[in-house]
């Protein structure tokens, strides 16, 4: 058969092999392997397979994302998630929906330390879901809150999937991030707005918790002082240049194991399992990444990315138009596929139609974030759902899953106003230089 039904064929069987659950990285390089020896021969194969593994594990730019996820994770056991909650829980608990909001704003806390959407939703989720199962809340709205919420993980800095991007792209991964902030605080209003209507509608969705005084709420802020200075630190060295993102990342994680290490919350054990919860993740991550490369490899001998990449430049659309297609596509793709294995493996093939229509990158990359990330809460694959299951496993999936759709609403509201306004992810990082 010619190439480009080989790369159709190989498509098709790629799709057919994540319904049958298999993992991500291992279905790419399964299916990348066989479609490029079937194509180039078993040798060249095996040798490029041999290379590709290599390269991206002792690749320096990507040794950032190991470095993230494991302050991410010290984090967690230095128990600044559920300070984050409570204070926002005394902030706005008192309100209908006020433990789904706090929620949300948790998440968006903890996405500024953490770089993650699974791992967001599944620390707030931990701590979020006890509480809002003892008031009674409706489990749609509580699990389809934690759910969404998580995918803030991934767009407030730091973001591992933007790191992956900026690698991709060659784009800098400081204004990246800095691109991320104003649409992540805009994507977490349009949450808690979600809540504050569901609750609008049904009251006894959201019960009001216990109201607190104005001097218990002041005290509560210093639960918020941590997550602050961690946040400064990485973000604030990134857009001031002093250090690269892998530095960065590492500071990051060493600035939250002291404070572990300070308030006495990490202990041997501790600390174990969460350098051993980092080692997964981010073995798990470089091996998606890995995957993609072979699976990239075989797609691009096959001439499909060609063939796609002329078919989307020869529409008879405006540039705007180009990227709704492109973004479909991305929307399209998140229903089989982790964000992160969707973009390490379309980004390099739409790449050069972003180069001919001038898009400006670092506004593309906030868009497919946000894209991509609507398939984590989306079936088949919808990752967090099935994460909010694995805490919650009394809650039948489709009840999780809708819980998610008014938010999978917020979220395409949002990206509609970020492609009709990029200025809004473009403003920070124009005082960017470097």
């Amino acid at each position: 058969m010619s190439p480009e039904v080989a790369g159709i064929v190989g498509i098709v069987v790629l799709i057919l092999v994540f319904l049958l659950r298999v993992p991500v990285a291992f279905a790419m390089a399964l299916v990348g392997l066989v479609g490029f020896a079937y194509l180039s021969g078993a040798e060249t194969a095996l040798s490029l397979l041999a290379r590709d593994i290599f390269d991206k594990f002792t690749s320096y730019p990507l040794s950032a994302i190991p470095m993230f996820i494991l302050m991410g994770s010290f984090a967690f056991a230095a128990g600044i998630s559920r300070r984050l909650f409570d204070t926002a829980y005394y902030w706005v608990g008192q309100y209908r929906g006020g433990l789904t909001m706090a929620t949300v704003l948790g998440c968006a806390g903890f996405a500024a330390v953490c770089g993650s959407s699974t791992a967001t939703a599944a620390t707030m989720g931990k701590v979020a879901l006890p509480e809002m199962k003892r008031y009674n809340y409706d489990d749609k709205l509580a699990t389809g809150t934690v759910a969404a919420a998580g995918t803030l993980g991934v767009l407030i800095p730091p973001s591992t999937i933007l790191l992956v991007y900026g690698y991709l792209t060659q784009e800098s991964i400081g204004k990246l991030f800095i691109a991320g902030l104003l649409p992540g605080i805009l994507l977490s209003a349009f949450f808690v707005a979600t809540v504050f209507f569901i609750c609008l509608r049904n009251p006894a969705s959201g019960p009001p918790g216990a109201p607190t005084s104005w001097r218990r709420k002041a005290v509560s802020l210093t639960g918020v002082i941590e997550a602050m200075i961690l946040f400064g630190l990485v973000i604030g060295g990134l857009f001031a240049g002093w250090f690269s993102p892998t530095k960065a990342g590492a500071i990051g994680a060493a600035g939250a194991l002291v404070i572990g290490l300070v308030r006495r919350e990490i202990s041997w054990r501790a600390f174990w399992e969460a350098s051993k919860d980092a080692v997964r993740t981010s073995c798990m991550v470089l091996f998606i990444i890995t995957g993609a490369v072979i699976f990239g490899h075989f797609m691009a001998i096959s001439k499909i990315p060609f063939v796609l990449a002329d078919w989307i430049a020869g529409l008879p659309l405006p540039p705007m138009g180009v990227i709704g297609v492109i973004a479909l596509i991305f929307f399209i793709g998140g229903f089989f596929m982790d964000a992160m294995a969707l973009i390490v493996l379309l980004v390099p093939i739409i790449f050069p139609v972003l180069i001919a229509l001038d898009v400006d990158l670092i506004w593309f990359g906030v868009i497919i974030v946000l894209v991509g990330e609507m398939g984590v809460i989306t079936p088949p694959v919808g990752v967090n759902v099935f994460v909010i299951k694995g805490i919650a496993p009394d809650i039948p999936i489709e009840t999780i899953f809708k819980g998610i759709f008014p938010f999978l609403a917020a979220l395409i509201i949002c990206t509609i106003i970020l492609i009709a306004f990029p200025q809004i992810a473009t403003f920070l990082p124009s005082y960017i230089t470097y």
